[in-house]
């Protein structure tokens, strides 16, 4: 196969590199699954904005979110505008209204999950450090005003997405794809036998 020069770092690179067919992608992502074995779950707490539900549920279905439990005043994934961005993936991820948030703590933690909150807080740790090992579930806040005190006070821990741009936070809908993937990419880390 002829190479071409990456100007960029000297290495060799394909000369023709082309996307995956979707069967080599659906191959791809088996493998992936073998590699999974922790349990993976989502609290959302008064996320009311449409678009941000949508984005929400389609990186929990790309991550393999087991179910999706919402809070207070949360947008319904059944709601029609969610349907937009979330395209289709709303059928694939079991959400239920838990309610309150301590409502919803308690079920995850009937499942067996532990439960850490996404937000800065004081005692946050940067989620690269976080326990996102074993079964565990993420919460995340809503869109003005992130976790509410009683989400934070039922977390077993609180993680925070470092951040080194002038910009404070990260979109709900953003920041939780950020914890799924870090959460994943934990697991897949670790060598396999």
């Amino acid at each position: 196969m002829s190479t071409a020069r990456d100007t960029a770092n000297g290495s060799a690179a394909p000369a023709a590199r082309r996307q995956l067919r979707p069967t080599d992608v659906k191959r791809l992502n088996r493998d992936w699954r073998r590699r999974t074995d922790g349990r993976l779950g989502l609290l959302v707490e008064s996320v009311t904005q449409p678009f941000n539900m949508g984005s929400i549920i389609r990186s929990a279905a790309v991550f393999g979110v087991e179910r999706l439990w919402l809070a207070g005043n949360a947008i319904s994934p059944d709601h029609r505008n969610v349907a937009k961005t979330a395209l289709g993936t709303e059928r694939l991820v079991p959400w239920e209204h838990a309610g309150s948030v301590a409502e919803a703590a308690a079920a995850v933690r009937a499942q067996g999950l532990r439960l850490v909150a996404v937000e800065l807080t004081g005692d946050a740790v940067p989620l690269h450090d976080a326990p996102l090992d074993g079964d565990v579930c993420l919460a995340v806040g809503g869109e003005d005003h992130g976790c509410s005190p009683a989400l934070l006070a039922a977390a077993d821990a609180v993680a925070y997405i470092p951040q080194i741009g002038r910009v404070g936070s990260l979109n709900v809908a953003v920041a939780t794809a950020v914890a799924l993937a870090e959460t994943r990419r934990r697991e897949w880390a670790v060598p396999t036998d």
